[in-house]
């Protein structure tokens, strides 16, 4: 009972002991250790730009207290303390600290330099003396703060571990910042996020607003570059400062009519702009927060604040670190008071005695893993230099920071079911973003977990778990365009710099608009139709006559009878060869005749059937046959050549010197300019026929089409001055009747041709053709076959002779006649 009551006497006495005992203020920004780690925190960060007319250091616990820093601040002191009790991590080596109130961009280097000297004095590179006191450092707060004190660190690799506001792409760069790692995603990832964010929704129409910094600058610069290939048109961007005039910036946007405003700035930059939007009435605006203020705790609860719109954000989501609570009410139990033993350092104090622990733990919790994850890296590091085994290090191993940052460079370790990892450019490869959304109680709620690995994915953040941001997205979602969206089938016409600004003209019949240029319509091809207003082309039907179709049937059928009376002519004509009515018709030649007309009937059959390159050819090339054969004929049947050239037996030279000149013609025009077929569309929306370009080259058309004119009045000429020979040698009136049948049949073609455009100008083409061909098959043979038939009696030499006589007898009385008339 006396030894109980002993036990109870000392540990009160110890407790009252406890209770009278304080801290010094400066503790908090050093401990003692084997090793030490550097920290730079903007515990009271300047807000403004200082003109001082002295050069000296600012003293920052006059400045503005900022408590989410302080709070990371407090989970680096958390994190060193957690590894220093643990057993598995650096067992037996403890790890100290001196962290500095880093306030200021350009007014913070005598903490600077307290980290990178020994004893009071920086030191050159020397293998045999440690030139750091410090083995890395863990900070700073801002990309322009990192900017200027990095380069101090970095001539002597010294490892800088930055864990939030340190986000500029420029740090990625390993040729200028050796010895620079992070763990918090760089800007690059944050504006992917947005630009998501505004594909989703269809905003084309925003400004960016930017803290007028490295940072904000960074943001605004990687912003640019992401939507070039976009629909996105950035109407307006400025960059903030503590002398930018905001309701004039508001007045700015709403005259450009733009309802979604990224704000990519800092905590104190964004307040200003936010409570101005308040002041000035801004409503039913979309503000799209950077992660550096998204989870802000102050301004959600402004009056008025559910107003201006809707805030929505990227943050980074809430992860509960196990312990640090109860660090931080174990810390503030305790009583903090002067020590003047202790002379505390420039810039490492804070005046926070009035904070209690619920104001630490419940301040905006956003980059506390960072902080956590960067400590750990580091003794993580340090462990594998140290060589650390079970329970033990090799403490004689002389460490150098550059020895810590390769192995921090290597670091894979799991803390808190992250896996902890760093890219080639120092970059963290762990971690995640989450949507966030401002309610309507002022609190931010964390609404979607991107899931940020490697890459960002946040597709399907339209998965959300708040009622009233699903009532917001498909009920009061708002629009920000500076033109509507043209309806499908009608082209943008651009008006004005930007590509949002457009005027919609609908694209006109036979042309379409193609999703990847909505700037221009394009022609459909011969073969393809479209309407108005169309986004792709229909494919054309193909008419053409078919073979069954009756008008083919009944044209072929003529043709057939046709071949046949040309068969039985030239048997008859076989059978009667040495007859005076087969030798004045031109005798051999009337099988030649005869031949070409069989030729140019079997043309006929290529107008009906499916088109295709080669049978269409064939059937030009059969047309221009034809006209060759005409020329055959023509002269072969012209008696005054015949009797002027029988003697001489010239008249097959003129039929092959016309021949060779005509074969010419067709045959070099075929191949300066092969016949191809073409589609014609003229009267046709949704269908088209097949048409032949047998001459392209227009001159050798043109000199084919001036040679068969001459000799058709060539012909004629002849026709006309043989008028008065014998009635049996006389085929003038034959020739003559024959070349107006072919001048009416063609003239009738040309105007079917001209006024009708369907396929069933094939028909037309055919019938002409059968016509020509009955034309000078009844005009000229059928009469010498009704000679050789029915008058037999004709067609004997006697016969042939009294004509002759006759006709000799009266040219001489119409000579005589016309001499004496003279006289």
């Amino acid at each position: 009972m006396f030894t109980l009551i002993f036990v109870c006497l000392c540990l009160l006495c110890c407790n009252l002991h406890a209770e009278t005992e304080c801290i010094p203020k400066t503790a908090e920004f050093k401990m003692k250790g084997d090793y030490l780690l550097g920290g730079l925190f903007g515990v009271h960060p300047v807000s403004a730009t200082l003109h001082q007319n002295i050069p000296e250091a600012i003293i920052c616990s006059s400045q503005t207290f900022s408590l989410s820093n302080y709070r990371r601040f407090q989970m680096m002191r958390f994190s060193i303390e957690e590894i220093n009790n643990s057993t598995s991590l650096l067992p037996n080596v403890t790890l100290g600290y001196e962290i500095f109130d880093h306030c200021s961009d350009t007014k913070n280097f005598p903490g600077i330099f307290s980290l990178i000297s020994v004893d009071g004095s920086v030191q050159p590179w020397k293998e045999s003396v440690n030139f750091s006191k410090v083995i890395a450092v863990v900070g700073t707060g801002t990309s322009t703060a990192t900017m200027t004190v990095a380069p101090l660190f970095m001539m002597d690799l010294v490892p800088m571990v930055c864990l939030y506001g340190a986000s500029s792409s420029v740090f990625s760069r390993k040729q200028n910042f050796p010895s620079f790692l992070r763990t918090l995603h760089p800007n690059k990832d944050v504006i992917k996020i947005i630009l998501r964010f505004l594909e989703k929704f269809k905003w084309t129409w925003v400004a960016f607003l930017y803290i007028d910094d490295d940072y904000g600058r960074d943001g605004l610069d990687l912003f640019v570059k992401k939507i070039q290939d976009t629909e996105i048109c950035l109407a307006f961007s400025h960059g903030l400062t503590e002398n930018t005039d905001y309701p004039k910036l508001i007045k700015q946007m709403e005259a450009l009519r733009i309802n979604v405003i990224i704000v990519f700035t800092t905590e104190w930059t964004a307040e200003r702009l936010i409570m101005s939007a308040i002041q000035q009435n801004v409503t039913n605006k979309v503000w799209i927060a950077a992660d550096a203020w998204s989870l802000h705790k102050d301004l959600p609860k402004k009056p008025g604040i559910r107003n201006i719109g809707t805030v929505l954000g990227i943050a980074e989501p809430k992860i509960t670190v196990p312990g640090f609570d109860d660090f931080v009410f174990s810390f503030k139990d305790q009583n903090q008071c002067e020590n003047p033993e202790q002379d505390p350092f420039c810039n490492q104090m804070c005046n926070c005695s009035s904070l209690s622990a619920e104001d630490i733990i419940t301040a905006d919790p956003s980059f506390n893993f960072p902080v956590y994850s960067a400590v750990y890296a580091v003794a993580h590091a340090l462990h594998a230099v140290l060589q650390c085994g079970a329970g033990s290090c090799n403490k004689s191993i002389k460490v150098y920071p550059h020895m810590v940052l390769e192995e921090l460079r290597k670091s894979k370790f799991t803390l808190l079911n992250q896996t902890v990892q760093f890219d080639k450019n120092g970059d963290p490869k762990f971690g995640s973003y989450a949507i966030v959304i401002w309610n309507e109680s002022g609190d931010c709620d964390v609404s979607f977990d991107g899931g940020l690995k490697i890459c960002i994915d946040v597709n399907t953040f339209i998965l959300l778990l708040s009622y009233w941001f699903i009532l917001w997205f498909y009920v009061l979602q708002p629009e920000s365009f500076c033109s509507k969206e043209c309806p499908d089938g009608y082209m943008k016409k651009k008006e004005g710099v930007h590509k949002c600004c457009f005027s919609c003209t609908i694209c006109p019949k036979g042309t379409y608009l193609n999703t990847t240029d909505p700037y221009k319509c394009i022609e459909c091809k011969d073969t393809e139709w479209s309407a108005e207003g169309s986004t792709a082309c229909k494919p054309r039907q193909l008419e053409y006559v078919p073979f069954s179709d009756p008008a083919a049937i009944c044209i072929m059928s003529w043709t057939v009878i046709l071949l046949a009376f040309i068969v039985a002519i030239s048997v008859l004509f076989a059978l009667n060869y040495n007859t005076p009515v087969v030798r004045s018709a031109g005798g051999p030649m009337c099988f030649l005749i005869l031949g070409c007309l069989s030729l140019c009937s079997i043309s006929v059959f290529f107008c009906f059937g499916e088109p295709t390159i080669v049978f269409f050819c064939l059937a030009c090339l059969a047309v221009h046959s034809f006209k060759i054969i005409c020329i055959f004929k023509i002269f072969a049947k012209l008696p005054i050549l015949q009797s002027y050239w029988r003697k001489y037996h010239r008249s097959w030279l003129i039929i092959s010197i016309v021949f060779f000149i005509q074969a010419a013609q067709l045959i070099s025009g075929t191949i300066l300019s092969p016949p191809e077929p073409y589609p014609d569309t003229f009267w046709y929306s949704d269908k088209y026929i097949l048409r032949c370009y047998f001459f392209k080259n227009h001159k050798a058309s043109l000199s084919s089409c001036v040679f068969l004119f001459m000799l058709w009045l060539i012909t004629l000429f002849f026709s006309y001055t043989g008028r008065n020979l014998p009635k049996n040698y006389n085929e003038v009136r034959a020739i003559t009747f024959c070349m107006l049948q072919q001048i009416l049949i063609w003239i009738f073609f040309a105007t079917g041709y001209t006024l009708h455009h369907g396929k069933y100008l094939q028909i037309f083409s055919a019938l002409a053709m059968l016509l020509s061909l009955y034309s000078y098959l009844f005009n000229y043979f059928i009469t010498k076959c009704n000679i050789i038939i029915f008058k037999p009696e004709q067609n004997t030499q006697q016969y042939f002779q009294d004509l002759i006589l006759d006709y000799s007898m009266q040219s001489s009385q119409l000579v005589a006649h016309h001499f004496y008339s003279c006289l």
